[in-house]
């Protein structure tokens, strides 16, 4: 059943299209070319935070704070072993998904480090990517607390994810 949305969509615009006597072609080309422009537009800022997350967790940087973290974390029942990865989450999905193979790998998926990781990949965002993107287009001129709100919140939420998956 699910097979047939995506033609069912598509004969439904189509439809639409010439009930309302519009060309639905040409509309495709300018929303094609719309697309594009945002592209150019939002290409400069989505490099530079790649370069910036791939630059921080190649460098070795993601893991020496993980240490420097590990024990105050610690103490809010974020595991050692997830500091790297409550770390890259924020800035990187491709980063923090590799740490997050490496932690399945190292101690499974089924145990508390495991079902940690779990929800804090899950239930967190790229906060630096998003905000790349919304704030490279948008009207918003002065981010003030958006940022920092948002690692707050995605940080809160990690320990209340990780004092979940105690229980």
């Amino acid at each position: 059943m699910t097979v047939y949305i995506v033609p069912a969509i598509f004969l439904g615009v189509l439809l639409l299209a010439l009930v309302r006597r519009k060309d639905a072609y040409a509309a495709f080309v300018r929303g094609a070319g719309a697309a594009l422009e945002l592209m150019a537009g939002v290409l400069p800022y989505l490099v530079a935070v790649m370069v910036a997350c791939e630059l921080f967790r190649v460098s070795g940087a993601a893991e020496a704070l993980s240490h420097v973290l590990s024990p105050v974390l610690s103490p809010v029942g974020i595991p050692p072993e997830l500091t790297e990865l409550l770390l890259l989450r924020p800035l990187s999905g491709a980063g923090s998904l590799s740490v997050l193979e490496n932690i399945y790998e190292t101690y499974g998926t089924d145990g508390y480090i495991g079902q940690c990781a779990s929800v804090i990949y899950g239930s967190s965002e790229t906060v630096f990517y998003v905000s790349a993107i919304y704030f490279s287009k948008s009207e918003v001129k002065r981010l003030r607390y958006a940022i920092p709100v948002a690692l707050f919140a995605a940080f809160l939420g990690n320990i209340v994810g990780c004092a979940i998956c105690r229980l």
